[in-house]
């Protein structure tokens, strides 16, 4: 006998289920998937290191949204990290995992910080969401239902300096996005990796402030080009269906076909010459 669907879910929830996994969920991209999902009637566990961010973020959804929430406090830069996510998820039905986690707080040269920074970076970046990928897809396939949003950069199209490490790792993220789609593409389950360029969050705008481009993380100043994270989900909702490789706003999707275009010598000398773009500009 199949699986029961309940009438008055959303379409949406129909296709993908009553639960959601997200990695990085207490402000930025992966606050606004929370709000996004739980719009359409999907349950959220939320994941990030702040418990007391968590607890906040959870109390305004459900007040909001009407849905159910569930708290994990995880560092996924430590070991076990996956571990710790999946025995918190426990028996929830599962039926989209979105990984947002894995940012660079620090945009420095490869030698100037420690071993450890990096280390960190590629076990946040590709570790964990192998292993959660790993975990949750199984039984997606088994229901032939269900989703997974890898989000990864425009850092990941060709090597650059101050992105040694965060580029390398979302490159990972992309064609591990990608492969999966192609293994799973007859089962039910769609997969996307979330190219993401230039995206007006907290996490950016403190990483500006530290490096004096702008006056203060709540600056108003608008950055040059920047999506919002609104924009990134509804776009990322949007295309779910269409991986397996989906571009963030217009200057992105046509600076990747410039790239892609180019031998990967040639490609790389262009970013050596073309600079840090926002990161290098006075934005107030």
């Amino acid at each position: 006998m199949g699986e029961v669907i309940e009438s008055g879910m959303s379409e949406f929830a129909q296709t993908y289920g009553e639960w959601a996994v997200i990695a990085g969920a207490s402000e930025g991209v992966g606050l606004a998937f929370a709000h996004g999902l739980a719009e359409h009637g999907i349950n959220t566990v939320l994941i990030s290191r702040r418990r007391s961010v968590l607890e906040e973020v959870a109390h305004e959804i459900r007040q909001q949204w009407g849905v159910q929430t569930h708290v994990l406090a995880v560092d996924l830069a430590e070991p076990g990290a996956a571990n710790r996510v999946i025995e918190g998820v426990g028996d929830l039905q599962v039926g989209l995992l979105v990984y947002c986690a894995g940012g660079d707080p620090n945009f420095v040269h490869f030698l100037d910080s420690p071993i450890e920074d990096a280390q960190a970076l590629v076990h946040r970046n590709c570790v964990v969401p192998v292993e959660l990928s790993h975990h949750f897809a199984q039984p997606m396939v088994e229901r032939r239902r269900g989703g997974i949003i890898l989000v990864t950069s425009g850092a990941a199209l060709v090597g650059a300096r101050r992105m040694v490490a965060y580029g390398a790792s979302k490159a990972f993220d992309l064609v591990m996005g990608e492969a999966l789609w192609a293994e799973l593409r007859d089962s039910g389950v769609n997969i996307l990796s979330l190219v993401l360029g230039v995206t007006d969050t907290p996490a950016l705008r403190r990483l500006l402030a530290a490096r004096g481009n702008l006056a203060s993380p709540d600056d108003g100043t608008p950055i040059p080009g920047a999506a919002t994270s609104e924009e990134v989900v509804g776009e990322a909702l949007a295309n779910l269906s269409n991986g397996p490789t989906h571009f963030i706003g217009e200057t992105l999707r046509e600076g990747s076909k410039v790239l892609g275009a180019m031998a990967r010598n040639e490609a790389a000398r262009v970013m050596l010459e073309a600079g840090a773009g926002v990161m290098d500009q006075k934005l107030s």
